[in-house]
C-alpha cells in the first residue's frame, strides 16, 4: 500500500522523468528538422513527396515522445510533483535512483549512437524493448546493472570494431552478438518471477520491432537504418521475392 509520502515521490520523480524526454525528444525534433520533409525542388522538379521524407517516421516517433511527455509533466504538476521537487523535499534521490536515472541514459545512449547506426535495426531495438522493461518495471539494483551490460557489450563492440559505420553487406559479427545478447537477457527474465510483465517480454521485444520497421519500409516506404541487417535483409528479401509476386498475381 503506498502512502501519501510514497505517491509524493513519485510525482516528484514523473516530474524529472518529464522534463528529462521533453529535453531529448525536443532535441531529436530539432536534429530532424534538417531533414527536408516537402523534398527539394532542383531546376523546377520536386525532388520527394512528403510522405516519402526520411524525416517522417522520426518526427512521428519524437513527436509522440514530446507530446506524451508533456501529457506527464501536466499530471505530475497537478498531483503536487513540481513543488515537491522543486522544494527538495521527498524526491528520494539516493543511490538507487541515481542509478536508475544514470543506467536509463547509458542504455539509451548506447542504442542511439552505437547500435542503430551499424546493427540489424529490429535485434537493436528488440534488445532495448527488453532491457527497459527486464531492468526498470521492478525497481530492482542488479536488473538495471543487467540490462545495461546487456545493451553495452553489444553496443561497445560495434562502436570499436565499425567505427564510424559497419559496413553491412560483410559477415554479421555485431549483429550477431546483439542476437546473443538479446537472447541471453530474455533467458534471465524467464527464469525470474513468472508475473504477466515477464511472461510478455519476449512477444513484446520481438512483435514491436517487427512491426515498426514492417511498416517504415514497405507502408511508409521510410530508409530503414542498416537494410542489409542480419534480419531485415530476410524480410526484404521475402517481401519482393516471395510475398509481393502472390499479390500481384
Amino acid at each position: 500500500m503506498h502512502t501519501q509520502d510514497d505517491h509524493a515521490i513519485l510525482r516528484a520523480r514523473d516530474f524529472w522523468a518529464a522534463l528529462f524526454l521533453m529535453t531529448v525528444s525536443a532535441f531529436f525534433l530539432w536534429q530532424t528538422s534538417y531533414i527536408p520533409l516537402f523534398g527539394d525542388n532542383r531546376a523546377g522538379v520536386s525532388g520527394a513527396d512528403w510522405y516519402n521524407s526520411a524525416a517522417l517516421v522520426p518526427l512521428g516517433i519524437f513527436g509522440a515522445m514530446f507530446i506524451l511527455s508533456v501529457v506527464l509533466l501536466v499530471i505530475a504538476i497537478r498531483a503536487g510533483g513540481a513543488q515537491t521537487a522543486l522544494q527538495a523535499a521527498g524526491i528520494g534521490w539516493d543511490a538507487r535512483e541515481a542509478l536508475r536515472f544514470s543506467t536509463i541514459s547509458i542504455i539509451i545512449g548506447l542504442y542511439i549512437f552505437g547500435l542503430v547506426p551499424r546493427v540489424d535495426f529490429v535485434l537493436c531495438s528488440g534488445l532495448l524493448i527488453t532491457a527497459l522493461i527486464y531492468g526498470f518495471h521492478r525497481g530492482l539494483p542488479q536488473r538495471m546493472i543487467v540490462a545495461t551490460a546487456a545493451v553495452a557489450i553489444p553496443a561497445l563492440y560495434a562502436l570499436i570494431v565499425h567505427l564510424p559505420r559497419a559496413e553491412w553487406n560483410d559477415p554479421h559479427d555485431d549483429d550477431w552478438i546483439t542476437l546473443a545478447a538479446w537472447v541471453v537477457l530474455s533467458l534471465i527474465a524467464l527464469r525470474g518471477p513468472r508475473d504477466s510483465v515477464s511472461r510478455s517480454i519476449p512477444a513484446i521485444a520481438v512483435m514491436a520491432p517487427l512491426i515498426l520497421v514492417c511498416a517504415m519500409a514497405f507502408g511508409f516506404r521510410q530508409n530503414v537504418p542498416n537494410r542489409g541487417g542480419l534480419i531485415f535483409s530476410q524480410i526484404e528479401y521475402h517481401y519482393y521475392v516471395t510475398l509481393r509476386p502472390l499479390w500481384r498475381n
